[in-house]
């Protein structure tokens, strides 16, 4: 067994305990606001006059490498000073680009009222996870909002940042959480970031490319291992569906939980009272109901956990 790849081990499965354990308390610092604030201030003093497309792909290009070498020169720095105190720090910053404990907590918020008939408290909790308004949805919609989010969000804060850290420790999972998080403030086809933001949005693509795949997969080898999905159904759903969506990554994961849950998602989105027509996700088989929300938690977490097993796997067979 290498030392490098002991190490990595070590630091993947410490900083998944840690995210289930403490999820993002907000007592302790985390890199996303020092990303928000950042993006959010050039954004302010670079979204105007001429060149906008390429000065947002300057920012999309510079605060990602800037977080990786950065982070790899205080972190090479810490692990000079103590390897226990390099190692404990690597382990937090990882911990802090993945929320397994955040995206099902988040979900579960709108679980209980909904599953209690407090629609209002629901359509409260929804919004703080989605950009559509919420006000006034069924609970079906209500619904819908929810297990998109989760599904999307198995690939964008889970699977992606556990690829990138195996590959590149905290640096390399960091820089991947900045692009992120770019992608969430500007990349929008809206008149405002259509151009400042198309170099966020394309970086962003590209880099969940993979991860958006293997997430697929994941999900659908873990459903092996739970009651009442319908497999065989999602295959095919994923092969018609996932390239309707207008993201090349969002699909996969979307179209694969509808097709597994046998629901249908996409449809009628409004966003700041503008009406966003969004292609449909498999067929609607069942009504959507609150316990598709649990279930869709279920997915996720199956997903996450065959995508580590099989990288545990691996590594084994590598020793």
């Amino acid at each position: 067994m290498q030392p490098f790849a002991e190490q990595t081990v070590l630091l993947i499965s410490m900083s998944v305990m840690l995210d289930l354990i403490i999820g993002d308390p907000k007592w302790l610092p985390h890199p996303v606001i020092l990303f928000g604030k950042i993006i959010r201030t050039t954004e302010k003093a670079w979204n105007k006059g001429s060149r906008k497309k390429l000065k947002g792909i300057i920012l999309a290009a510079f605060l990602p490498f800037s977080v990786f070498i950065i982070s790899l020169f205080l972190l090479k720095l810490f692990y000079a000073i103590s390897y226990l105190l390099g190692t404990a720090i690597e382990i937090y910053l990882i911990s802090t680009t993945i929320a397994i404990k955040g995206l099902r907590d988040a979900a579960m918020e709108v679980y209980h009222p909904l599953k209690s008939g407090d629609l209002s408290e629901a359509r409260k909790k929804l919004g703080f996870i989605v950009g559509r308004d919420t006000d006034g949805l069924p609970s079906p919609e209500i619904v819908r909002g929810t297990v998109e989010t989760v599904a999307e969000n198995t690939v964008d804060a889970i699977i992606s940042p556990l690829f990138f850290a195996i590959i590149g420790g905290a640096p390399l999972a960091l820089a991947y959480r900045a692009v992120n998080t770019l992608d969430s403030m500007v990349g929008y086809k809206n008149e405002k970031f259509k151009d400042f933001g198309f170099g966020s949005a394309r970086l962003d693509d590209l880099m969940n490319l993979l991860p958006a795949r293997i997430c697929t997969v994941c999900m659908w080898l873990g459903s092996y291992f739970m009651k009442e999905m319908r497999r065989k159904y999602a295959i095919s759903i994923t092969r018609r569906d996932a390239s309707k969506h207008p993201s090349p990554n969002s699909g996969w994961p979307e179209a694969m939980t509808a097709g597994l849950l046998g629901v249908q998602l996409g449809g009628v989105n409004i966003y700041g009272k503008v009406v966003s027509e969004r292609a449909r996700l498999g067929d609607p088989l069942e009504p959507l109901s609150f316990i598709h929300i649990k279930k869709t938690i279920l997915i996720m977490n199956g997903a996450w956990i065959l995508f580590l097993t099989g990288y545990f796997i691996l590594f084994g067979l590598g020793r």
